[in-house]
């Protein structure tokens, strides 16, 4: 079976280079391109593999290279690299066909295996992966006011944001997050905003 391809989008030489440096040292054929349109220019149909793009770029940004990707009929699994706070245009991504967004910095085995895992499913029906049955299962045991606040964190809401909307204190809201964290079993606010939009709830 040849390795698994991975086309890795980023204006940063330095991010790219590191990026490509570990995923050949993991046993992927690596491309990198320094910009979406380059991506874009390259790929022919049945394009292989996956595309692993910064959300953030001059010119053509992630969410547009995603868009046009789709628009050109391809079909390849992209994974999004957004920074701290990006959790909104990572919901719109994911809501646009991205598989998964990961935050960085980033461990690179938190990378590897999310590559390993878009690789993996693409093609796999979302409609009947357990684990995403299961969390809806658990979403339906938050209390009203637990929903609520899950529903603002996934939209990017601060506890301080969060709080003002639902008229309760910051520390509150930390409460409620923590509980609602359980109850769901997420174990990052990433896990709780990709599987919420893979679920339709956000």
């Amino acid at each position: 079976m040849p390795p698994s391809l991975v086309h890795v989008v980023d204006d940063d030489p330095a991010m790219r280079d590191s990026v490509g440096f570990l995923l050949d040292t993991a046993g992927f054929e690596v491309a990198l391109y320094e910009a979406g349109t380059n991506l874009l220019d390259t790929l022919v149909k049945p394009a292989r593999g996956c595309v692993l793009a910064d959300i953030r770029m001059p010119g053509v940004d992630g969410l547009e290279l995603l868009r046009r990707l789709r628009e050109s009929g391809h079909t390849l699994p992209v994974i999004m690299m957004t920074g701290h706070g990006d959790v909104p245009l990572a919901v719109e991504a994911m809501k646009l066909g991205a598989c998964d967004f990961i935050e960085k910095p980033f461990d690179d085995e938190a990378l590897l295996q999310a590559l390993r895992s878009a690789l993996d499913r693409d093609g796999l029906a979302k409609a009947v992966d357990p684990t995403l049955q299961e969390f809806i299962r658990r979403v339906g045991t938050l209390s009203e006011r637990e929903r609520q606040v899950m529903d603002q964190l996934v939209v990017g809401g601060s506890s301080k944001d969060i709080g003002r909307a639902l008229d309760i204190s910051p520390r509150t809201v930390e409460i409620y997050r923590a509980k609602l964290m359980a109850k769901t079993r997420a174990e990052s606010l990433q896990e709780l905003v990709r599987w919420s939009v893979l679920a339709g709830l956000a």
